[in-house]
């Protein structure tokens, strides 16, 4: 079995429950980046060991947090030895507006993997923009570089609308495809 790690920051919740979706779905372990940007001891570790990456942060001012730049800061320790080249990347995030440049996100976590020597997982799900789409559809936003959910900046973690959290379900499942399709042909 590949082993998958989904490393996030999230700021009031939001990402952790999209963090929690996708971990779910790849059955990978959960790695937070804390409040100040750091991640827990062994972290680095299990980043070493893992087959896939997965990105994960809300979209704050049209990027990421600064705590997940500071960990992508903080990641040129691997990539000067090329530690990640040829692991399976992908990537994820929250913002409060349907739009919210959420896109500039997922290009930075693009940017990050490419720099890595890594190769990059999209989601691989048609958008819901029929006539007939409702909000709670799955891949609602219509993103295909990863994973995408907006919450109203005035509800709680709680209230994330379940297909967001399904389309993170789906996207972790098919990056532990990938991962598992990957690792088997590395190993051929």
């Amino acid at each position: 079995m590949a082993e998958t790690v989904v490393v996030y920051h999230s700021g009031y919740g939001h990402t952790q429950r999209l963090a929690q979706a996708v971990a779910e779905g790849a059955g990978a372990q959960l790695l937070a980046i804390d409040a100040e940007g750091n991640l827990p001891a062994g972290g680095w570790e299990e980043l070493a060991a893992a087959d896939a990456i997965v990105f994960g942060s809300p979209t704050y001012m049209g990027g990421p947090s600064w705590q997940f730049k500071k960990f992508a800061d903080a990641s040129s320790k691997p990539w000067f030895g090329q530690a990640w080249k040829d692991k399976l990347f992908a990537g994820f995030t929250n913002s409060g507006s349907i739009n919210g440049d959420k896109s500039s996100t997922m290009f930075y976590f693009f940017t990050l993997a490419m720099q890595h020597g890594g190769v990059w997982v999209g989601n691989g799900m048609m958008p819901s923009n029929a006539k007939a789409a409702q909000r709670n559809d799955v891949n609602w936003i219509g993103t295909f570089a990863g994973a995408a959910s907006q919450t109203p900046i005035d509800a709680s973690a709680a209230e994330m609308l379940p297909g967001d959290l399904e389309t993170g379900r789906q996207f972790g499942q098919r990056v532990a495809t990938a991962a598992q399709r990957w690792s088997r042909g590395r190993s051929a």
